[in-house]
């Protein structure tokens, strides 16, 4: 009997094992295996619900979603062949830009060292999903790229302090971002374009990494994440949202000044009807912007007119022009903020080219969202903008506008000439630039800038540190009711610390120009010994146009 039970007991496993594999072949791996060869669903757009869509967006390319954005395969390919070498010299730019201030910290608040350890940017060059060309009547293009980097890099910074040693490391950069790039002004010169402004026209869509201190991942402590998210959007807003921009310098500032001044604009923003409706109680506190296209200088603003839609300016400009034919008058309009960015109202344009010399036009002009014909956001109404333009050429340019003046009196070879009461009299513009200096030495520090003090008006160079003979090319201007015959203007020569203290700034000499001699000879160009300076001398060009 027990025999018999051991007997059928082999035949069960002999028999079970098999039917049981079979039967969960049949169960579980079976559909597996069929679901496989069936293959994923494909479904186009149109069918897909709004959850669905919402998703995908932020990985559709902007081409597809915008008809006036071009394609970028052909960038980035090129990106992508060129990126060992843009790695390499973005990544030594960051050192040398870096390097400099890291130095004018060792010392202070007991950090002993303070260096670069790792400085790569990895593997992974940066994406662009779609780039839009902005058609423009100024000297200059306008770029708005789209540009998504998921990079892999490793940027390693250590910070002695006493006796710790902290290593803060950055990896694993994820940016998602839509600038504006205007390349201007557009000059006959390689590479074409004087400087690089960029700025941000929205919010920047997406920013992650990761950071490690002391190889703790940061990071991944509760709250603290969107904690310094929200920080670096509401900097990064700040500081690069538009109108602010970031200005990179391509070529010399001389080389942008080809072009001399032809003569002067008057602005006269006279009113507007009709603005958009900002603030709560249904207005708003508009102010309007003035400038030129393709000029560095500061840009002219009204008065604030509160709580109205109807504002009344009646406010006078006076802008320096060079180039009458390729240079628009750039009106911007917004609504004034006490906290936070302040709401764009409109804008518009007025090319130059359009004005008789002399004569005073009136213009009445539809405020835009923006100068893009193709942009929905144009066609609702913003409200008029009315301004007085009037070009008065200067004396030497005025037989290249309308012939010679009545005024003028002829010489012997027939050209014409300014009389010698007219060369002392009259309002007029004098240009100062600023070239460079020559062994300035200062006693605690080098990094100098060049200050303009005329009739209590207070202009400054950029600084260039760590350096006795700076280059800076910079020019100033003058608008000026009568001419400047018993008057002088002062360059001084300073240097600025890059940190706090008690020597943050020291003179290193300054010069006083009589112009007298710039008005009897219209322009001087020379290099003035500086007072109180051993050796230290300056070169200044200035000039008087009438």
């Amino acid at each position: 009997m027990e025999l018999l039970t051991r007997l059928l007991e082999m035949v069960g496993f002999v028999i079970g094992v098999p039917v049981g594999l079979l039967i969960g072949y049949l169960l579980f791996l079976h559909p597996q295996c069929f679901d496989v060869k069936k293959g994923p669903v494909v479904r186009p757009l149109h069918e897909l619900d709004t959850s669905s869509l919402l998703e995908l967006w932020p990985e559709v390319p902007l081409w597809v979603k915008h008809p006036d954005c071009e394609r970028s395969d052909w960038m980035n390919k090129f990106i992508s062949h060129m990126w060992p070498y843009l790695h390499t010299a973005i990544c030594n730019m960051i050192r040398s830009t870096v390097e400099p201030l890291f130095a004018e910290y060792i010392g202070k608040y007991q950090i002993k060292s303070l260096y670069l350890e790792n400085l790569t940017l990895g593997t992974q060059p940066p994406y662009f999903h779609g780039i839009k060309v902005h058609e423009s009547n100024g000297n200059e293009l306008v770029l708005e790229p789209a540009v998504r980097w998921a990079g892999n890099p490793d940027i390693s910074l250590v910070l002695k302090i006493s006796f710790f040693r902290i290593r803060l490391q950055l990896v694993d950069v994820q940016v998602f971002a839509i600038p504006r790039i205007i390349l201007k002004p557009l000059v006959p010169i390689i590479p074409c374009f004087e400087s690089i402004a960029v700025s941000l026209l929205e919010k920047v869509y997406a920013i992650d990494f990761g950071l490690n201190i002391m190889k703790v991942d940061v990071m991944s402590i509760p709250g603290l994440y969107q904690y310094i998210q929200d920080i670096i959007r509401k900097q990064v807003a700040s500081f690069y949202h538009w109108p602010q921009t970031v200005d990179i310098q391509i070529l010399d500032s001389s080389v942008g000044a080809t072009k001399k001044p032809v003569g002067i604009l008057h602005v006269k923003v006279m009113r507007a009807v009709k603005l958009l409706k900002m603030d709560i109680l249904g207005a708003s506190d508009p102010y309007v912007i003035v400038s030129l296209s393709g000029e560095r200088i500061p840009a002219r603003r009204t008065s604030v007119k509160m709580k109205t839609l109807n504002p009344e300016w009646n406010e006078n400009f006076k802008l320096t022009v060079k180039d009458l034919q390729s240079q628009v008058l750039e009106l911007h309009v917004y609504d004034w903020e006490k906290i936070g960015p302040h709401d764009k109202l409109g804008m518009q344009v007025v090319p130059l080219g359009i004005l008789t010399p002399h004569s005073a036009k009136e213009f009445t002009l539809d405020l835009l969202e923006n100068q893009n014909p193709n942009d929905p956001h144009n066609k609702k109404a913003r409200g008029k903008l009315i301004v007085e333009l009037k070009f008065v050429p200067f004396r030497e340019e005025h037989r290249r506008f309308s012939g010679p003046l009545d005024t003028h009196v002829r010489n012997q070879s027939g050209t014409p000439s300014i009389s010698e009461d007219e060369s002392f009299s009259g309002p007029g513009l004098l240009v100062v630039t600023v070239v460079g200096a020559q062994d300035v030495v200062g006693k605690n520090h080098n990094n100098p800038y060049a200050v303009i003090l005329f009739r209590g008006e207070r202009r400054r160079s950029k600084v260039i540190k760590r350096t006795q003979d700076p280059c800076w090319n910079e020019e100033f201007q003058f608008m000026l009711d009568e001419a400047p015959l018993t008057e002088f203007i002062r360059v001084e020569v300073m240097s600025k610390q890059r940190r706090f203290g008690f020597l943050s700034k020291e003179s290193l000499g300054y010069t006083d120009i009589q112009l007298v001699n710039v008005v009897h000879n219209v322009h001087i160009n020379e290099k003035f010994n500086l007072i109180n300076s051993r050796n230290g001398t300056v070169h200044v060009d200035v000039r008087w146009r009438v």
